[in-house]
């Protein structure tokens, strides 16, 4: 459970993340000048909420819908160019932290290395005899970066601490911190809107954007330490502890920043000092206790890795790759340590890149893609057991839903709630593009409340948390089920459709020869709707609210009015509502199986034809793509069942890529294992481990599926602690491909299906059999009791 390395970063893909969902570095190792790259959550650019509502779309909306019916699709899409707002704002780097060692560069038996099962970095290496340590790590309980330096030799550890920003800013020293003070742009343009001046700062006096600062301070156990202008210098010490701290005056999403610092700097100084007031173990202690509370829930052994332990890991994704089933196991737990690192309670959720990011315009801004990037972020949450984690996107959702009813209004003269393809930390819920500038194909798509919707639920059937449902989750997607009611409207065949409607950033070409983005009804729309819909007449079912038996009559009857999903000349899945050629067959989106996963509405079972057109579809995209388009294809390929087709994608997101790698269609994995697009998304780590957890475990429909897509390269191996729908814990392990035991924990109790292609099975609790009876081929039931165990082995 380590990332391993025999040299220091030498470019960012490099370096070694370390977050407690608010703070985040990126640690380089060299040995002669250490550096920390800083980031900062609520640090993003602009001057507050905006309204980028736009009142003229209602008017365009009539225009569209009329082209659209007349099959006049890129007249269309250029009309809808009238219904776009503002692009939103960009996450922002805080700065730099560097420790300039006066030893040298030339050092010997160098290793760096990040330790999953601690979430501690360290660096060790020597130069003569003496050795040289650092451990580094971001601490939740105390909410700062702790940096522990230690020599073997008294008095060898003499350095000098600097801090940096991009952004204007002045240092200033006390008796007792070194910090500095800086602002925020203004505005940041996308880095993919190419126009003059960019990036707009304010006054420093006067600038209406976030300001943040960032602290240091220095815990000594000998030598002597002293602050100038040139920084913290530290001279004949042995050991050292350094705490970085930081704030910004972010004051919620529908506030503009303060515009003054004092409560943010008394905010940033007692913290610092309450840290300072500790020793390193008690800060050690605090965080490994927290941390391992939430990794060490669940474990994951896929047989013996094919790697010597001490192999560097980036050799090790060069020479093994997926054969290593040690690597994917690595790699499945990175995803869930990235995820305590970046989404803890109080912090924003992971954006795009997570928590960690360099550029003063980051790729696609690094902000909240909510066509399928942000909910990918999130979809091991619950299966992999940090449910916890999942708070701050629920928490964003309700946040964006506000903003949204005002969208919906405006916008559309819609009930509800609505929100498009990009959110920021003020909640943007209009469609970005500039008014014009960007493209419909994926400025133009209302559906993200539909998609934000399904994790409210996925919350609520993992947990079984009613009062979370009641005062929470269904109030939310009660609006987004109304405003979906709104927007659909009737064909000419008595079926609802949604108009205008995109497949996210994939375009048509018709047979007589027009290429656009906006037609009518795309499936991927209609999914979305379906889910909604599905999950909101659950949720008033579960809460028996009367008051809303109506609404749950108009949701239902407008269910079965959907126009339904058709399967093309190819045997397929149609994307779009006719049978159109692709622009690119092989489209790193693949949004019309969402029935598949992450939704529900697509299964084996139930809807065989339409199952296998959308496997037919998967085939047609092929096994490239960019790092989280591998991603989903794994987790879709496990839904198809097919363990082996799964390594195979698995096989091919762990290729190396080089940092200066750009090639926007095929993906892979850094040297630090960051998932590449590339350039870097955090996305494509999170699908990973949601995809590994669905070969093993999966319970979207109404059973819990045991091994449903093991590969045969697995043979042996076992899992400790996943999550079924239904507030149930499962273990389970397998010999010669086969189970030979599972554990099922039951929270709640009542009937529990499982799916199983064993033939002989028995089950106890507390060593005693319990009855059960076959349902269908491969499925058993029995009944259980709330906070029993239940045992399932093979005989």
């Amino acid at each position: 459970m380590k990332l391993r390395y025999q040299s220091y970063a030498k470019a960012w893909t490099e370096a070694l993340p370390i977050g407690n969902g608010r703070l985040g570095a990126m640690v380089f190792g060299e040995p002669e000048v250490e550096h920390l790259q800083l980031n900062e959550d609520t640090l993003w650019s602009g001057r507050g909420p905006v309204d980028g509502n736009n009142p003229n779309a209602k008017n365009v909306l009539a225009e569209v819908r009329e082209l659209l019916a007349e099959g006049r699709y890129e007249e269309a899409d250029k009309k809808s160019k009238g219904m776009m707002g503002p692009y939103n704002q960009s996450y922002m780097p805080l700065g730099d932290l560097y420790l300039k060692f006066l030893h040298g560069g030339v050092v010997r038996a160098y290793e760096r290395n990040l330790d999953l099962t601690s979430a501690i970095t360290r660096v060790e290496y020597r130069i003569g005899e003496i050795v040289y340590k650092r451990e580094m790590f971001a601490s939740y309980p105390d909410g700062v970066i702790v940096i522990r330096l230690e020599a073997s030799a008294p008095g060898a550890l003499n350095f000098t601490a600097r801090l940096d920003s991009p952004h204007p800013y002045r240092t200033i020293q006390t008796a007792e911190h070194l910090f500095l003070q800086g602002i925020c742009p203004e505005h940041v343009d996308p880095n993919y809107y190419n126009r003059d001046e960019p990036v707009l700062y304010g006054d420093p006096e006067t600038t209406e954007a976030m300001r943040f600062e960032g602290r240091l301070g220095v815990r000594l156990e000998d030598g002597t330490a002293t602050l100038d202008h040139d920084g913290l210098h530290i001279r004949k010490a042995s050991a050292v502890t350094l705490i970085f701290s930081a704030e910004t005056s972010f004051q919620g999403y529908d506030k503009p920043p303060a515009r003054e610092i004092g409560d943010m700097s008394a905010t940033n100084e007692l913290r610092l000092e309450q840290a300072l007031s500790k020793s390193y173990e008690q800060l050690r202690q605090a965080h490994i206790q927290d941390y391992t509370t939430l990794f060490n829930r669940v474990e994951l052994n896929l047989g013996a890795s094919e790697a010597p332990e001490e192999m560097p890991t980036d050799r090790r994704i060069k020479q093994y790759g997926a054969k290593d089933a040690g690597l994917v196991e690595l790699l499945f737990q990175y995803g869930r340590y990235l995820l305590i690192a970046s989404s803890r309670a109080g912090s924003q959720p992971a954006n795009l890149q997570g928590i960690w990011n360099k550029e003063l315009r980051p790729p696609w801004s690094s902000n909240l893609t909510l066509n399928i990037n942000a909910e990918m972020n999130y979809w091991l949450a619950e299966t992999c057991h940090l449910s916890e984690c999942h708070e701050p996107l629920l928490g964003y959702i309700q946040n964006l839903s506000t903003n949204g009813r005002k969208t919906a209004e405006t916008n559309y003269g819609c009930r509800g709630w609505v929100a498009h393809h990009n959110g920021d930390i003020w909640c943007q819920s209009a469609p970005v593009g500039d008014y014009g500038q960007g493209d419909p194909v994926w400025a133009l798509w209302p559906m993200s409340g539909a998609w934000l919707s399904q994790h409210l639920w996925e919350h609520y059937a993992f947990t079984k948390d009613e009062t979370y449902l009641r005062e929470h989750a269904y109030p939310i997607m009660r609006e987004a089920a109304l405003f979906c009611l709104d927007w659909l409207h009737m064909d000419e065949n008595g079926h609802l459709i949604t108009s205008p409607s995109t497949s996210p950033e994939h375009k048509f070409v018709t047979a007589d020869g027009q290429k656009a983005g906006v037609s009518q009804a795309t499936t991927m729309d209609m999914s979305l709707i379906w889910d909604l819909f599905t999950n909101s007449i659950e949720a008033v079912d579960v809460l028996k609210r009367a008051e809303d038996e109506s609404l749950r009559n108009e949701i239902a009857a407008a269910l079965e009015k959907l126009k339904p999903m058709q399967i093309g000349k190819h045997g397929q899945l149609q994307e779009w509502s006719v049978d159109w050629e692709d622009e690119d067959v092989h489209h790193r989106h693949v949004s019309h199986l969402f029935g598949i996963y992450p939704g529900r509405q697509l299964t084996e079972q139930g809807t065989p034809e339409l199952y296998q057109a959308a496997r037919n579809s998967l085939e047609r995209r092929g096994d490239g793509g960019t790092g989280w388009s591998l991603a989903w294809k794994i987790c879709l390929w496990a839904r198809f069942q097919d363990g082996n087709r799964t390594l195979q994608l698995i096989s091919n997101l762990l290729q190396l890529v080089e940092e200066d790698a750009t090639n926007y269609h095929r993906g892979g994995v850094y040297a630090n294992l960051f998932d590449a697009h590339p350039p870097f998304q955090i996305d494509g780590n999170f699908g990973f481990t949601a995809g590994v957890a669905e070969m093993l475990v999966q319970s979207h429909a109404g059973e819990i599926a045991l091994l449903p897509a093991l590969p045969e390269a697995w043979p042996n191996g076992y899992v400790k602690g996943l999550r079924a729908r239904g507030a149930i814990g499962v273990s389970l392990s397998w010999e010669g491909g086969a189970l030979k035991e599972a554990e099922i924990e039951v929270q709640v109790g009542g009937s529990c299906h499982i799916r199983t292609k064993e033939t002989s099975l028995m089950v106890e609790s507390n060593g005693k059999p319990v009855p059960f009876e076959r349902v269908t081929e491969g499925v058993i039931r029995f009944d259980t009791e709330a906070g029993q165990t239940y045992m399932l082995r093979s005989v």
